[in-house]
């Protein structure tokens, strides 16, 4: 080895820890002191981020107790919260009104959801798509997003065997009965759906597309995502599957999708922005002549109408003229679908596309159009530790799309790459965040890709049996659908002039106003009324709010460690990596707790797991310390086997949790079998002492009388 190798390795070492720190979504000093504990050498002083495996330590992973959360039953059952909707749809049409969804007899609705996608949508076998619909109910969700249905990679899908499908103008009707009896059973359980009506459909020489040729890009498909835009043939083609799907009459509901109030909304085509993401596919460098040629003539028409430089509009990659330009063309592409489907009878609210994928403020205007704004969000490992000063974490990329007066949607949430060692921690998170903000709808993604017929694979996409994020989300669901958590007393709202609205690039990454503000109260976003612009609506201030106008201004102090919601009910301590709930009916504390003694109401928690989930709730709607009836949930790392195959290696908890609650309570867990098992608990002074390690096998405890 060369003698300078020591220097070199430093070196080396050292632009790893900055490489690090900029690719995950933040700044060195973005990062926990605890991220960069770990030095080189003696005296070297060079920081490198820990692995989330080396921060958490303990015994081989390989050495856990192996489990796969039971695809047949749930632990607990939320299904009470389901009962009064039963039928979905009985209280009539989900409808928006101001920034709320409400049903027709008025009564406002949240909704917690998840998608149930691709293969498990035509290949669950009928029996098993019942029995998942009871436990979807169980496990407390009240909304299934069905995604993928049209996805040329999936088959069968929509169309039918995509090796045998010639075109797609005909719906297969093997594939809709799958698709109708999802919604038939999930309706008998009081559960909603929101329908998809474009996701990833790959048209097909026999569509008799226009400029086909030049956009499959020598595939046997072409995928439509941009193109749509400005290609009548295409607009056509949506519009053809719009009415065959939205007309078409369940035979087991007896009611027409268009028809049927147990439908929630419907999105008209899945991330699929012209604004940000596929502007560029229209350019004149992309080999798509006949396209560019359609787009060109549309910007030079909207540069004519509005006086503004031809030569600048159709920059689609730049800040500028060119974000008002391709706002309204994305409009008016939009505003031609909610007709066509108004017009077919659609009663339901309509979402035009998503805001994902790092799209700017400047893409919002456009998704007004819809009657929601819908949000993706996909975060990696080490969300709670992200400092807001500094760096944006995807609880922010969702505060950022709530636009005064809309109703605010997540048809997607996740955590990526999988399996993230504290995915267990996102749903009470999430939860927590959606209820301190008002949003009206959650869908976690996802449920299950694959049909449900056993324990199944391992995935990002297979939540139903994977133990981590199982181990939380019934008591997300029960805190975010019960209102445990306040919404915040103050609202801050950040009202860009139209100068920086369409001139710069503002996102969560480059705002120190969206990140810090939505940490202590409810953040909304004002657009500016747009002269080149009439359709769009200026949103008006609510009376009382903080007005934010500097993209740069911070509400938390220069140095902060920790932010606490302006109801006292949420902290959230970045330089620990911890988030506290802290209600009459659920007390909850996540992330980096390991060795700390942390103190709510009614709750004591310690654990020497480094990281963990501890969460007691009330089922009985009473608070903690009077409830006869109170659920702990339970969670930490779970690794699946190589390869990313079931069973799950499920890091077993230790310590202790002190709970203040009534005399007379039994402590039971729920083993494997689904029998009950009863453990000693000790009670005194008013309180339960809880051993963590009696729940192994096992992520949730039941105190009740």
């Amino acid at each position: 080895m060369p003698q300078n190798s020591s220097l070199f390795l430093v070196v080396r070492l050292f632009a790893l820890a900055i490489f690090v720190a900029i690719f995950s979504g933040s700044t060195v000093q973005g990062l926990s002191p605890d991220a960069l504990s770990k030095s080189v050498g003696a005296g070297a002083g060079v920081p490198i981020a820990r692995t989330q495996a080396e921060r958490s330590g303990g015994v081989d992973p390989a050495l856990w107790p192996m489990t796969t959360a039971d695809w047949r039953t749930a632990p607990v059952d939320l299904s009470f919260m389901n009962a009064t909707e039963v039928p979905a749809g009985k209280r009539g049409f989900v409808r928006a009104v101001g920034d709320k969804l409400q049903f027709a007899d008025g009564a406002q609705v949240r909704f917690w959801g998840t998608n149930i996608t691709a293969y498990a949508l035509f290949t669950t076998p009928k029996d098993a798509v019942r029995a998942q619909a009871k436990r979807l109910s169980a496990l407390g969700f009240n909304l299934v997003r069905l995604h993928h249905h049209d996805s040329f990679w999936v088959s069968p899908n929509i169309f039918g065997d995509t090796k045998a499908t010639k075109n797609t103008r005909l719906l297969n009707a093997e594939s809709l009965d799958r698709l109708d009896w999802w919604v038939k059973c999930l309706k008998d359980e009081g559960i909603y759906v929101w329908l998809d009506l474009h996701v990833q459909r790959a048209l097909l020489k026999d569509d008799a597309i226009f400029g086909f040729d030049e956009i499959r890009k020598g595939n046997a498909q072409a995928d439509l995502k941009g193109y749509n835009y400005v290609n009548p043939t295409i607009q056509s083609a949506m519009q053809r599957f719009n009415e065959a799907y939205v007309t078409h009459l369940n035979p087991y509901t007896h009611l027409a999708n268009k028809d049927e109030p147990a439908i929630a909304a419907m999105l008209i085509t899945n991330e699929n922005d012209v604004t940000h993401h596929f502007g560029n596919a229209l350019l004149p460098d992309k080999n798509v002549p006949d396209h560019n040629r359609l787009y060109t003539a549309a910007a030079t028409a909207f540069a004519g109408a509005h006086d503004l430089p031809k030569d600048k509009v159709w920059r689609a990659w730049e800040h500028g003229p060119s974000k008002l330009f391709l706002n309204d063309l994305e409009h008016q592409f939009h505003m031609a679908m909610i007709g066509q489907l108004r017009a077919l009878g659609v009663k339901v609210p309509i979402v035009t596309t998503n805001t994902w994928g790092g799209n700017p403020l400047s893409s919002l205007p456009a998704l007004t159009t819809g009657d929601v704004i819908d949000v993706h969000s996909y975060g990696d490992a080490g969300q709670l530790e992200k400092n807001p000063l500094v760096a944006d974490n995807m609880i922010d990329w969702i505060a950022a799309a709530q636009v005064v007066g809309k109703p605010l949607t997540v048809t997607e949430w996740n955590a990526v790459p999988f399996p993230s060692a504290d995915r267990h921690t996102l749903p009470l998170y999430v939860a927590g965040n959606a209820s301190l903000q008002g949003w009206d709808a959650l869908m976690q993604y996802a449920y299950t890709q694959q049909p449900i017929t056993g324990p199944g694979t391992a995935s990002n996409w297979h939540s139903y049996n994977d133990p981590a994020m199982m181990a939380t989300l019934p008591a997300a669901a029960l805190m975010y659908r019960q209102g445990h958590v306040r919404e915040a007393a103050n609202t801050y709202v950040f009202a860009p002039s139209a100068a920086q609205l369409y001139g710069q690039a503002i996102t969560p990454a480059n705002s120190a106003a969206l990140r810090t503000a939505a940490e202590i109260g409810r953040l909304l976003i004002a657009l500016p009324p747009t002269k080149e612009l009439p359709w769009l609506q200026g949103s008006a201030i609510p009376a009382g709010a903080r007005v934010l106008h500097d993209p740069n201004e911070s509400v938390l102090p220069a140095g902060a460690q920790e932010a606490s919601s302006d109801t006292g009910e949420i902290t959230r301590n970045w330089a620990k990596g911890t988030y506290t709930i802290n209600t009459p009916r659920t007390q909850a504390a996540m992330g980096w707790i390991g060795g700390q003694t942390i103190t709510l109401a009614d709750l004591v928690v310690t654990v020497q797991n480094p990281s963990a989930t501890v969460a007691v709730q009330s089922l009985d709607g009473t608070a903690i310390a009077q409830s006869k009836n109170l659920l702990i949930s339970l969670g930490t790392r779970a690794l699946p086997k190589q390869g990313n195959q079931a069973p799950f290696n499920v890091e077993p908890l230790d310590g202790e949790v002190s709970i203040k609650a009534s005399k007379g309570l039994k402590l039971t867990k729920r083993n494997a079998d689904q029998s009950l098992e009863s453990i000693p608990v000790a009670y005194r002074g008013g309180r339960y002492l809880v051993p963590l390690w009696a729940a192994r096998g096992s992520n949730w405890l039941f105190l009740k009388r």
